[in-house]
């Protein structure tokens, strides 16, 4: 939003629902984002020029496909193409079907099979839910022991529903991750800053995977590697889709490890990810929107980027991943000075915020070096305070991300 608010494009900008945070800079709409009719009875009616989609339930939905068939102008992919991200099977067989580099998988609908294949492989394994489950259906396993317990909550007690019902097992990668997010247009595909995501809850790459911890800018991957992502991973995954029927435009974002054998694939998201794009786009010197609408129309824009590093660091609320504590207080965003403060899970009573969700607020700090980015973002996330306030220490201080894998 505060990206959007920057260009000279955007004369006003509306949010829906918005919260706290965007507050300042948009005017929110009380419309879930789910409620695709509504949605789109308030862009025709307030003669919206763009819609920029953030969440991938709604795209799943097929709100893009409304929105066009009202020729309303949005910025995001069709139901059939945001499959990329909304099953999982659907994406590990598309890299299969045109050589995308990726681990090796095995698709199941029976939690016996499933549990059968995992004892057989007996090493290092990772375990997807297929559909949408907020960054938490992967599970990290170390052994077959773990892959099991994955396979049981995913799809006997079904811990995320029907996103449960079909699974995938790969091999687990091991190696640095990096997130390498483009803007696609009918005639273009304009790459952003390489990122690194840090998926874990804990320091040091330990326990759950969550939907990130936090980022930074430049991550680990030199731009040569990035290229190869974009050239071998992203425009074979756009072209497979073209062909198949599922013209792709929008935010594609590819997850990839970048391993011994060169950089390989560990998913694709529809839109732009978080907590990296709270990183990525503070580094941004073009105007986003005009570059989003140059897409739509077949332009292919040049982005200019800033000099410097940046760093995201999300505060969590107790409990996170799992059960989050909501309704804390939190203290301290008035004195949070030098950083920008993006707003995840908040809600607002009597002019006071307090937590509402999981992720709560990532912290960004810049700078001239990575090590000056990182300073400052911890220097703003101590000045805030929340009753279970939880996050990582080890943002941008480590100098690789290894044996991560993508939510």
């Amino acid at each position: 939003m505060r990206q959007l608010r920057q260009g000279e494009t955007a004369a006003q900008v509306y949010a829906a629902p918005g919260n706290p945070g965007i507050a300042p800079l948009a005017r929110c709409l009380p419309i879930d984002s789910s409620d695709v009719p509504s949605l789109a009875a308030s862009a025709s009616e307030l003669q919206i020029d763009l819609t920029v989609v953030g969440p991938e339930a709604p795209l799943a939905a097929g709100i893009v496909d409304a929105f066009q068939a009202q020729r309303l102008r949005i910025f995001g992919p069709a139901e059939a193409a945001a499959q990329i991200e909304s099953s999982k099977v659907f994406a590990k067989q598309l890299m299969a079907r045109c050589d995308i580099p990726t681990a090796p998988f095995e698709v199941f609908t029976s939690p016996a099979d499933a549990m059968s294949y995992a004892r057989a492989l007996n090493r290092p394994q990772v375990v997807k839910a297929d559909g949408l489950t907020a960054g938490k259906g992967v599970v990290v396993c170390n052994d077959s022991v773990e892959a099991e317990r994955a396979i049981f909550d995913l799809m006997v007690a079904r811990k995320f529903g029907d996103a449960g019902s079909r699974i995938v097992i790969e091999e687990r990668l091991t190696g640095s991750e990096a997130s390498i997010l483009a803007l696609v247009g009918p005639r273009g595909v304009v790459p952003l800053l390489p990122a690194q995501d840090y998926k874990r809850a804990f320091d040091g790459d330990q326990g759950p995977n969550t939907g990130g911890m936090g980022a930074i800018v430049p991550g680990t991957v030199p731009p040569a590697v990035a290229a190869e992502v974009v050239e071998a991973i992203i425009e074979p995954a756009l072209w497979a889709m073209e062909r198949e029927g599922r013209p792709y435009a929008g935010v594609l974002y590819a997850g990839v490890m970048v391993t011994d054998d060169g950089p390989k694939a560990l998913e694709f998201n529809c839109r732009f990810g978080d907590p990296e794009t709270q990183a990525i786009l503070p580094l941004l010197d073009s105007d986003l929107t005009e570059a989003m609408i140059d897409l739509l129309d077949g332009r292919t824009p040049s982005l200019r980027w800033k000099d410097g590093a940046a760093a995201c660091v999300v505060l969590a609320s107790r409990g996170y991943p799992g059960h989050a504590e909501t309704g804390r207080p939190i203290l301290g965003l008035d004195d949070a000075g030098g950083v920008l403060v993006f707003h995840a899970g908040t809600a607002e009573s009597d002019g006071r915020p307090f937590t509402a969700g999981g992720r709560v607020l990532n912290v960004v700090g810049t700078g001239d070096t990575l090590e000056d980015a990182v300073d400052r973002a911890y220097t703003g996330v101590a000045r805030i305070h929340f009753d279970g306030m939880h996050y990582r220490r080890d943002i941008g201080r480590r100098v690789s991300v290894a044996e991560e894998v993508t939510a």
